[in-house]
């Protein structure tokens, strides 16, 4: 699950932390970098874990809502959410259950947030056309709840702040990890019962290297890398750069130089991308024109043995709404 754009900025949180405490301590770093991944995972799990909180929320109002029926000699109201396949396979996922159990993390604490979310979601058109629908099916309620994830939990301020109070990693983290979550509900099938695999921590070793090599170079190697953006901004005073914009352009010259299956234009675009995100707003280009300028000269004195495009790499647009939703690091 944990990708290179989660490992990307990690790097770079924990690089300008290792810079900002007097303890400079790399292997302790080290452990603080992998320790910040591993909550990504936890983020993952808990997340799942709000979906069957809120199916279970549903289920005990429902035993509520059939006991006043038979008191008063009503009709009982429609099981139908109560019972939607997919979510009671989730609530009853053996991985999910023993991760929950292990890290002992559960939704019990928020109950009043999951009520009320549990409420805006029957009073949604979403859950009025499920509830309406002669479709009965897994493929159905599977998709309920990919709907669901996507209109009122991938977007939710109320749930940013919980998520924020409940770990100081995971307010960064969470855009991308709503994304594992939504191909982790398309993944399902209702064969696999409770046997169904959730995403790995980790794809595979080969990202873990990834994040410990990157994440050394850009400190064990900073005064070469720094050395390198100031023969290329001769025409701008260095030391007038905002220090995480010299942070992120020394982690994206780390990438470049030590790691040689990842082409420079990649490079370079996913650090143009951090910096819209965690520096100011001009950062973006300044970075990308800088970190072109580095990358052709290296390759032009022989220091960076890659191939690099003969046009600059694309600066893409700044997307003003994931501007909001993901905060600068605190200073």
């Amino acid at each position: 699950m944990i990708n290179r754009e989660i490992i990307r900025i990690k790097i770079v949180q924990l690089t300008y932390a290792y810079y900002q405490n007097g303890n400079k301590n790399i292997d302790t770093a080290e452990k603080e970098l992998f320790f910040s991944l591993s909550k990504s995972y936890d983020l993952y799990n808990y997340l799942l874990g709000l979906i069957v909180a809120i199916s279970k929320e549903a289920g005990r109002r429902m035993e509520l809502l059939q006991a006043r029926a038979k008191r008063e000699g009503t009709e009982e109201p429609s099981r139908k959410f109560v019972f939607n396949r997919f979510a009671l396979q989730l609530s009853e996922n053996k991985q999910l259950n023993e991760f929950l159990s292990t890290q002992k993390i559960s939704w019990d604490d928020s109950a009043a947030f999951v009520g009320s979310l549990l409420e805006k979601i029957e009073q949604s058109e979403i859950y009025k056309e499920y509830m309406a629908s002669s479709e009965d099916s897994y493929e159905a309620d599977r998709e309920l709840w990919r709907k669901l994830y996507k209109n009122f939990i991938q977007e939710n301020e109320e749930l940013d702040a919980i998520l924020e109070d409940q770990s100081l990693y995971w307010n960064d983290d969470k855009e991308i990890v709503d994304t594992f979550v939504i191909k982790t509900i398309k993944r399902f099938n209702e064969q696999e019962g409770v046997k169904q695999e959730l995403l790995p921590e980790w794809d595979s070793d080969e990202e873990k290297d990834f994040a410990r090599k990157l994440f050394r170079a850009a400190i064990l190697n900073a005064d070469e890398y720094q050395r390198y953006m100031t023969e290329a901004s001769r025409n701008w005073d260095f030391s007038r750069l905002a220090f995480m914009d010299i942070i992120i352009m020394q982690i994206a010259i780390a990438e470049m130089m030590t790691l040689p299956n990842v082409p420079i234009s990649v490079s370079i675009n996913e650090f143009v991308e951090i910096a819209k995100f965690y520096s100011t707003h001009k950062s973006g280009g300044y970075i990308n024109g800088m970190l072109d300028a580095i990358a052709r000269n290296l390759v032009k004195t022989g220091r960076l043995m890659k191939h690099i495009d003969p046009a600059k790499p694309r600066l893409q647009q700044m997307d003003e709404k994931k501007v909001k939703m993901r905060p600068r690091i605190k200073k």
